[in-house]
Order: structure tokens, then C-alpha cells, then sequence
């Protein structure tokens, strides 16, 4: 099939400049009612568009490269470039901007000799090799033109504020259109040696995108018209583009191939399909690929990365995903904040009892190894002051710009999928600190992930207060009914006691026989000795509070509490380090002994339950460690140490609970790390009788301070 002749594209030309002169003229008609919009550019810009018309009928009647099309395209230019001064009066850039006034002046001057050039061309009569370098002397010209005006185009559009963007994009696009296109085309005449004929007939159609341009640009609802794809359209569009772009780069090949013929060829295209094919089944369906495609199109093609409809919807289904199947509130806490930064996993860190981080949820993150403190009381000061968003990576790398280097524990900085800390702030108290795993395909915060987040936190920070009040609420409605029911066993005991204690000095003094009279004190007096002892137990429960402190062989109570599985249930002391600890002996024996207890319950018959006691210089360390059924952080967050809650078949649910109460009484603290069918490791820290003064000292002395 032969390509069509030049009097087509002559004819096709005609056509083109005739249609862009009715798109100007018209353009020009009703810009000018409304030219306001333009602010002082409004004038020029309908001048500037009836020399347009002008120039297109007289490349229409007499041809592009006539002296006539010449000068009247040299006009338009003129014309444009004062449009782009006055758009840059617009927003007061033509006072501040210093450089401008000279180029546009030396653009004009540029004009001025493209002009004189066709005007020596018309009238000179010159031979072929003169006219061939006025010829190309004008393209230059022409050229030096265009790159110019794509020059002011850009600081024009870039230059400009957010605000004034939005009038600025239409008209500068328009300009952009214009040159862009002149750039080509005198490109391609200067190293074609003349007028490329085809592109000259199209010349027409880039003065219609131009006049349609700059009428959008003064239409009422212009804002309407902005392309605003959602982030899914986009993704999936752009996905589209780069399997159309795969399939028509293949078809290319192939297509050269076939012309090349041979059976070379043929084995070229089988090897090009074989290869497009494990690209196609291996690469694209890549994770980190689509990751990386995903954050492109997101970074390139919006002006917010996220879709705050998308965000917000999704955000509350995570949220108010409730029933029966649905994961504890402090896991969709940590997913919600997981699906904003499309992270795989997370932990949620929460403050205890004594005012330090400690585990309270994961998420799809089983093998991070969290210590029993995951952070230290001063990384909850540094959070509620700063309300700062820590990038893992960045501190890895050194920077520290708000002192978060000294609150951040080495497990952390050690663990590398750990890649961000969100705290959530409810009224200028830290609930919670959510740890990020680090995505497939990593980024760089910026200002609108840590804007969002904030806010997010914020939200999720109400949601684990507002749960933690109804759980308080609910825990002292159960300690009311505890202490109801208490109150009447204490007095029935009571009773029963004082009846014993009666029935005891009767046969005293009753009795015939002696001794059936001394066994039967002896029983008696027993029986009202526990009864007492129970009594002064109960008394004590939720109170936690022990008779006094003494000075107690630490060695000696653990290897008493051995002896007491002797036959029993198999009970290793490891390690017994001699050392004095400050505390109640028959407190602490009852603390080991629940604790190993609960350890024997939770290991399967025979399996060994270890004690251990060592030192390090200011506490003495008894530390439990079992290999059982474990427990998880939402068990031993919410349900381990709190009283009435039970996991066992009849059981109080008041023995663990107990056993921390004592231990705090005696100044001391009570760890727990546990894992899901691993087992668990209890840890019971008291202070050594010789530290025990020094670290009261220094107790005292915090007080005063405060």
C-alpha cells in the first residue's frame, strides 16, 4: 500500500489551519467576555488569539512557508510571549523574579530576526546555497523560539504557589502544547533540510488543542474537570499500560523479525516467546514487583498518596470487626494501623502496672522475641511530650532528631524486620505503642504518613482507653460481689471457730477420761489453729499484705519448696546462688509453690518444672521456667493477674493475682514471658537484705524531689 502523495497532506494542511482558525476566533469571542479570569493576562490572551486566527487563515490561503504565514507566525509569538509576562503579573512573580523581563525581551529580539530573515528570503534574489542557509539560520531562530517559551512555560507553572496553580495549569498547558509541538517540527526541518510536509498539515491541530485549552481554562466548573482517579483506578490502569506496552513491544519484535526473514528469525521469535512467557509467570505476579509498581504510581500520579475515603472506610470495618471469630481489640488495633502503612505485622506495647512497656498483643509477628520489658517508663514520658513517629531505619542509620536514641531498646534496633514505633496519645497519655514490620517494598515516610498516623493513633488511643475503663468498671463490680460472698464465709468461719474454741474448754473440764480428754484437745486446738490461719488468709486476699520483713536465707527457701515435690512431681533446683534476701518467708514459700503449682498444671505427666535462684548484686532472681501449653500476651495482658478469672475447672482465679500482691509487698516485682506452646518462665525479683536499705534511700529521696 503506497503512503499519500504531498497534495494530500497540502490539502489535509488547508483543512487544519482552517479549522484552527475558527477554534481561535471562537476561543477568542468568549474568552473575551470573560477574560476577568485571567486576571491581567486576559487582554493579551484574546489579542493574542485573533493574531492566531490570522495566522492560520494566511497559512491556510497563501501557505505555512509563505512570507505572509511567516510574519503573522512571528506576531503570534511575539503575542504569546507577552501573555506568559503578564501571567507571571498575575501572583507579582514579574517584580520578584529578576530574570524574566531579559528573557522575554531577548525572545522578542529573536523574533524580530526570524522575521527579517523570511523578509531577506522574500526579497533577496539569492542562489540555492544561499537560500539554504537563510533557511536554516530562520529554523534556528525558530527553534531558539520554542525552547524558550517551553523555559518560561515551566518556571511559570512550577514557580507559582498551590493556589495559583490551579488557574495557572490551564494556560500554561495550552502554551506547552503549542511549543512542544513547534519544537518538533522545526527539529525535524532542520535536519530534513526543509519543511517536513506531513507535520506542517498538522500544525493546524495543535492551534485547536491550544484554544481548547484556554477556554476550559475560562469555563465556569473548570475544577470539575480535574482527573481525579481513585488509587485503585490508577493502579490497575497503570497495570493495564505496562501489559499493553509488554504485548505491543513483543508484537513489534516479532513483527521485525517475520520481516527479516529466515530461519533465524523464526528461532528469534520462538526465544522471545519462551522468554516473555517466565517473565510474564514469574515476575509480574512478584510481590516485591507489584510493591514497587504500587508505590511508583502512588509517588508519581497523585498529589496525596492516600485515599482518605478508602482509608477511613476500611479503618472502621477493622475496627468494628466484633463477635464471636473476631481477634481481641488490641490486634485489630495493631492491624489497623498495619493496613495504613501496608505493613505485614505488628506488636502493640502497652504501659503496666508500674509504669513500663510491656507486651499486650501480636499480629501475624509470632517469632519476634519480646523481653518481659519491652521498653523502659522513660520511653512513655518521650512519647507523651514529643507524640513523635520513630523511623527504625533512620535511627539505624544515626539520626536522632528528638533524643528518641535513648528510649529505643536494643531488641528493637536488633530486630530487623522492626520498622517504625506509632504512639497512640488518648489526652496526652500514652496507651499504646504499635511496632511496624517492615513491608515488601520499604519507603521513606513523609509528612502525609505521619500526619495520617497521628490521627489514627489519636482514634485507637480512644478506643483502648474507652475498653480498659469498662474493663476497670467491670473488675470492681466483681470485687464488690467477692467481697459480699467473703463476708459471709469470714463469718460463718467465725462462728464455727468460736464453737471449737467452747467445745475445747468444756472438755477441759467435762472429760472423765485423760486421754481421750488430751486427744481430744489436742485435735481441737489443731482444728481452731487452721481455722484461724484460713481466716487470717482471706483477710488478707486483694490486700496483698504480709506480717513484717525479715532477713531470709534465699537458698534455704527454695530448697524447702523442692522438698516439698519430693515424689510428688518432678521439681529441679538448677541453681541456688547463697544470698539474703529482705522479705516474709511463709509469703514467699506461698508465692514458689502456686507458681511452680501452676507450672506442673500446664506440663504434660513427667515433664520436669525447673527453679533457679541466682544474684546480681541488688536483687535475688527465683525464676520458674516450665515447657507446657504457655499462654498468649492477650491472656497474660488481660486475664493472668486479674482476680476471679480462671483458666481452670472450679479455680478461684485469685492464686496468680495473690501471688503478685505479695510480691510487690515485699518490694519486689513479678515477670512473666510466655509463648504458645513453648511453655513459660515466671521470674519473682526481690531486693537483697544488704541493697534493701540503699534502694529504700533512694526511694525516699525520688519523693522529695517530686
Amino acid at each position: 500500500m503506497s503512503l499519500p502523495d504531498a497534495g494530500f497532506w497540502v490539502t489535509a494542511g488547508v483543512v487544519a489551519h482552517l479549522l484552527a482558525a475558527a477554534a481561535a476566533l471562537l476561543a477568542a469571542v468568549w474568552i473575551g467576555a470573560r477574560r476577568a479570569r485571567f486576571g491581567p493576562a486576559g487582554l493579551p490572551i484574546v489579542a493574542t488569539l485573533s493574531l492566531t486566527a490570522l495566522w492560520s487563515l494566511a497559512s491556510a490561503a497563501f501557505g505555512g512557508d509563505s512570507i505572509v504565514a511567516g510574519a503573522g507566525e512571528a506576531l503570534q509569538n511575539l503575542g504569546w510571549l507577552v501573555v506568559v509576562y503578564r501571567l507571571f503579573a498575575s501572583d507579582g512573580r514579574h517584580a520578584s523574579v529578576g530574570p524574566i523581563r531579559p528573557v522575554v525581551l531577548a525572545l522578542g529580539i529573536v523574533e524580530a530576526c526570524h522575521l527579517g530573515i523570511d523578509f531577506l528570503a522574500w526579497r533577496l534574489p539569492l542562489p540555492g546555497a544561499g537560500l539554504a542557509l537563510l533557511f536554516n539560520l530562520g529554523v534556528v531562530f525558530r527553534l531558539l523560539g520554542a525552547v524558550g517559551g517551553l523555559v518560561l512555560v515551566h518556571n511559570l507553572f512550577l514557580g507559582a504557589s498551590p493556589q495559583a496553580r490551579l488557574a495557572l495549569r490551564w494556560p500554561a498547558s495550552a502554551l506547552a502544547v503549542l511549543w512542544a509541538f513547534n519544537l518538533n517540527f522545526y527539529t525535524i526541518a532542520y535536519l530534513g533540510r526543509d519543511w517536513p510536509v506531513e507535520l506542517a498539515g498538522a500544525r493546524g491541530l495543535s492551534i485547536v488543542a491550544l484554544a481548547v485549552l484556554f477556554t476550559i481554562g475560562a469555563a465556569h466548573g473548570r475544577e470539575a474537570l480535574r482527573l481525579k482517579p481513585s488509587r485503585a483506578m490508577a493502579f490497575q490502569t497503570a497495570s493495564l499500560i505496562v501489559i499493553g506496552s509488554y504485548f505491543l513491544t513483543m508484537f513489534a519484535v516479532a513483527q521485525w523479525l517475520a520481516y527479516a526473514g529466515g530461519d533465524f528469525a523464526r528461532l528469534m521469535q520462538y526465544g522471545l516467546l519462551v522468554a516473555g512467557s517466565v517473565v510474564a509467570l514469574f515476575v509480574l505476579p512478584s510481590r516485591r514487583l507489584r510493591g514497587w509498581l504500587k508505590v511508583t504510581v502512588s509517588k508519581h500520579l497523585f498529589q496525596h498518596r492516600y485515599d482518605y475515603r478508602a482509608e477511613w472506610l476500611r479503618f472502621t470495618r477493622t475496627i468494628g470487626n466484633a463477635g464471636d471469630q473476631a481477634h481481641p481489640l488490641e490486634e485489630r488495633v495493631v492491624q489497623a494501623v498495619a493496613d495504613i502503612a501496608e505493613s505485614p505485622a505488628g506488636l502493640l506495647l502497652t504501659p503496666d502496672d508500674t509504669g513500663e512497656l510491656v507486651l499486650a498483643a501480636r499480629w501475624q509477628w509470632p517469632t519476634a522475641e519480646v523481653p518481659a520489658v519491652a521498653m523502659a517508663g522513660e520511653a512513655i514520658s518521650f512519647f507523651e511530650h514529643k507524640g513523635f513517629i520513630i523511623d527504625l531505619d533512620d535511627l539505624r542509620a544515626g539520626t536522632d532528631e528528638a533524643g528518641e536514641g535513648r528510649v529505643v531498646p536494643a531488641w528493637l534496633r536488633e530486630e530487623t524486620r522492626a520498622w517504625a514505633l506509632v504512639p497512640l496519645i488518648h489526652y496526652d497519655r500514652l496507651t499504646g505503642v504499635v511496632v511496624l514490620a517492615r513491608p515488601a517494598q520499604a519507603r521513606k515516610f513523609d509528612w502525609e504518613d505521619f500526619d495520617l498516623l497521628r490521627v489514627v493513633g489519636k482514634q485507637l488511643a480512644s478506643y483502648l482507653a474507652e475498653h480498659a475503663g469498662q474493663q476497670a468498671l467491670a473488675e470492681a463490680s466483681r470485687f464488690d460481689d467477692f467481697h459480699r460472698r467473703i463476708a459471709f464465709v469470714m463469718h460463718d468461719i467465725k462462728n464455727l471457730a468460736s464453737q471449737l474454741s467452747l467445745l475445747a474448754r468444756n472438755a477441759e473440764i467435762h472429760a472423765d477420761k485423760p486421754a481421750f480428754r488430751d486427744d481430744m484437745l489436742v485435735t481441737l486446738r489443731n482444728s481452731a489453729d487452721k481455722l484461724n490461719t484460713l481466716l487470717a488468709r482471706l483477710s488478707r486476699y486483694g490486700a496483698g499484705s504480709v506480717d513484717r520483713l525479715d532477713d531470709v536465707p534465699a537458698a534455704n527457701v527454695a530448697r524447702a519448696v523442692v522438698d516439698r515435690y519430693r515424689g510428688q512431681a518432678p521439681v529441679v533446683l538448677t541453681e541456688a546462688q547463697e544470698c539474703t534476701v529482705r522479705a516474709n518467708r511463709e509469703s514467699l514459700e506461698q508465692v514458689l509453690v502456686h507458681l511452680i503449682q501452676n507450672a506442673i498444671d500446664a506440663s504434660t505427666t513427667g515433664t520436669p518444672v525447673f527453679l533457679g535462684l541466682t544474684s546480681d548484686g541488688l536483687n535475688a532472681r527465683f525464676e520458674v521456667l516450665d515447657s507446657g501449653t504457655g499462654m498468649s500476651p492477650e491472656f497474660v495482658r488481660t486475664r493472668l493477674f486479674k482476680p476471679f478469672v480462671s483458666s481452670k475447672p472450679n479455680g478461684f482465679g485469685i492464686g496468680a493475682f495473690e501471688a503478685r500482691e505479695l510480691v510487690r509487698a515485699m518490694n519486689g516485682r513479678l515477670e512473666v514471658e510466655s509463648r504458645e506452646g513453648l511453655g513459660s518462665r515466671f521470674v519473682v525479683r526481690l531486693p537483697l537484705a544488704a541493697a534493701s536499705d540503699l534502694l529504700k534511700s533512694f526511694a525516699n529521696d525520688r519523693q522529695k524531689v517530686a
